[in-house]
């Protein structure tokens, strides 16, 4: 019989499947910023190369605005025949080598956030998880020839070391993940997430190249065996349209060219090697704005 709590169904054999694993728990939300859909493809790619076992399923219902956030419907000539209405869901996965892991998916509540936060957490502490760790991508002005950089965020702030140039404070509007990590430090457990840096006018879209970088990094963090298999290739495949159209747009090139010179100036550390705090706010206003218009449209990515 399923465990019930306020906010999530458990399914008792699975938790006791996991007892003594002491495993990490990944969770990769969508609903808030996430340049060239890093989280969202590291996601598809753990679901589709490991076993995953549903371990709690979350109130939608408690959690969603549906008027906010409408579900994807498709209709056919005279019949509606898909209904896209994710859930909230905490699985048990294995990775390539059958360590098993938790992996925490689907969309960020819109309400509720305390008690869904406490009741992950609680979950996390009564099944001695090691650590949490998530990764999402963030636009900037980076060119897409050069490497993806990575920022590091931890609540231990000594294991996340080694950062591009970046910004001494800024504020900016909340996530799930975020407020997931920030009260897991409150309680003394270790979380920690790699935000990737997504070419600006590439943000919209789906970028691999970034998406396989933030792979690498969970799967050097965590130590579990996350092979990049079709994203590498669908990464190398992006690389190779852009210098397609690179030299096809007139515009593109010298963007792309003006980019490179401030990103090996970063590198080298000199020159202006930060964005301002207003210059961060805008270019993530800009994101969202362009997102939500998009979504008021009816479309997807």
């Amino acid at each position: 019989m399923a465990e019930r709590g306020d906010l999530y169904t458990v399914d008792p054999a699975v938790r006791e499947s996991l007892r003594g694993t002491s495993p990490v728990l990944v969770h990769l939300l969508e609903g808030f910023i996430d340049a060239g859909q890093v989280g969202r493809q590291v996601k598809e790619h753990l679901l589709e190369v490991g076993h995953v076992e549903t371990l709690a399923l979350f109130d939608h219902d408690a959690l969603h605005d549906y008027r906010s956030r409408r579900p994807q419907m498709v209709f056919d000539q005279n019949t509606w025949l898909e209904m896209d209405d994710p859930d909230l869901v905490l699985a048990k996965a294995t990775d390539a080598e059958g360590r098993v892991y938790l992996l925490l998916t689907g969309p960020e509540p819109d309400m509720r956030w305390r008690g869904t936060l406490a009741a992950i957490l609680d979950l996390a502490h009564d099944l001695d998880v090691s650590e949490l760790v998530t990764v999402h991508g963030i636009p900037m002005a980076v060119p897409h020839t050069r490497p993806t950089l990575i920022t590091a965020h931890a609540t231990d702030t000594e294991r996340a070391p080694g950062n591009p140039v970046w910004i001494d404070r800024v504020t900016v509007p909340g996530s799930f993940s975020a407020a997931l990590e920030f009260q897991a430090g409150q309680r003394g457990m270790f979380a920690r997430g790699f935000v990737a840096h997504v070419p600006h006018y590439l943000a919209a879209g789906t970028y691999a190249p970034a998406a396989l970088v933030a792979l690498e990094r969970l799967r050097e963090a965590t130590g579990l065996a996350l092979p990049p298999r079709e994203l590498a290739t669908r990464s190398l495949a992006t690389l190779a349209q852009l210098e397609g159209e690179m030299s096809s747009d007139s515009e593109l090139a010298p963007l792309v060219a003006t980019l490179e010179e401030q990103y090996d100036d970063v590198v080298a550390g000199g020159g202006r090697s930060v964005p301002t705090a207003d210059e961060i706010g805008a270019a993530l206003e800009r994101f969202l704005a362009e997102r939500d218009d998009e979504g008021d449209a009816g479309g997807s990515h």
